[in-house]
């Protein structure tokens, strides 16, 4: 009989044990780590330009980018001027982000940093932005508690969040029907829903104005290598696969590959998807 997978044996228990959450934390690095996340962060790059080229963002502004992987936000607020600080719990994407900044001789202060506790003191960024990473941690409650935290008075906290109706959501419902998660682990896509947005962060004293956002991302090749390619880079996908035999591995790949091609407006040789984001703007209190 095979282990139970990290993620159920530690949930349960996390909010309680600091061994199991630990354990938790452990693991969902491990999965992040997996792969090469940089090769799938590359088709939303320009994307994370145009979310900050929409925000207020000022020369000379304090930036945290919360779960930055490879820097797709970071980077264009340095560009704009800003002071940047990136965090993600995944230190191989904290290597890529620093030497795409150093391509450019960009100054961008990238560490290590979990957005469930954030290693900066109350009030220090006028701008926190995230764009598809904080949404992943199992805590969201506290997420939101934590990006409020370190936002100065007056300050925006800005995310991008995949919705549960857009083909990103769609995606991931795939993969839990043949995977679930333990029934206490918080959907990831909640964070794509309006109401829920706008109650994790009346909690901490924010208000919030959300706008639907599609990105429409374009892969240079068809359905079925863009599973592949998923499988081969995406290391929670790698994680899902690995819980699967052999008939689950290809019962996997068959419907997302079915998905893909569902929804492609491209050439059958390539695929085009357009993929729904909530952009989430909550202002803390001065």
């Amino acid at each position: 009989m095979k282990p139970l997978p990290w993620y159920r044996v530690a949930m349960c228990a996390a909010q309680n044990d600091p061994v199991q959450l630990e354990r938790l934390k452990q693991g969902m690095k491990a999965s992040w780590m997996a792969g090469d996340f940089g090769q799938v962060a590359k088709y939303t790059a320009a994307e994370g330009a145009e979310f900050i080229s929409r925000l207020p963002l000022r020369a000379g502004m304090d930036v945290l980018d919360v779960a930055c992987g490879t820097g797709n936000l970071a980077i264009p607020a340095a560009r704009a001027g800003a002071r940047v600080t990136g965090v993600d719990i995944a230190t191989n994407l904290l290597e890529q982000a620093r030497a795409r900044a150093a391509a450019e001789n960009l100054r961008i202060d990238f560490r290590p940093g979990d957005a469930e506790q954030l290693p900066f003191a109350d009030a220090s960024f006028d701008l926190v932005v995230t764009m598809f990473g904080a949404m992943f941690a199992p805590r969201p409650e506290l997420v939101a508690a934590e990006l409020a935290r370190v936002c100065r008075p007056g300050g925006m906290i800005a995310m991008a969040n995949w919705t549960p109706e857009g083909f990103l959501g769609k995606s991931f419902a795939v993969t839990a029907r043949l995977v679930p998660p333990p029934a206490d682990f918080p959907r990831p896509v909640l964070w794509g829903r309006e109401d829920v947005v706008k109650e994790r962060f009346a909690a901490a004293g924010c208000t919030v104005e959300t706008f639907r956002r599609n990105v429409m991302i374009r892969y240079p090749f068809g359905a079925a290598r863009v599973v592949q390619f998923f499988r081969e880079y995406f290391g929670p996908t790698q994680v899902a696969y690995s819980r699967l035999d052999a008939a689950g591995q290809a019962a996997m790949a068959a419907d997302l590959e079915k998905l893909w091609a569902a929804h492609n407006e491209g050439p059958p040789d390539e695929c085009h998807v357009q993929a729904e984001y909530l952009e989430v703007r909550a202002t803390k209190p001065e």
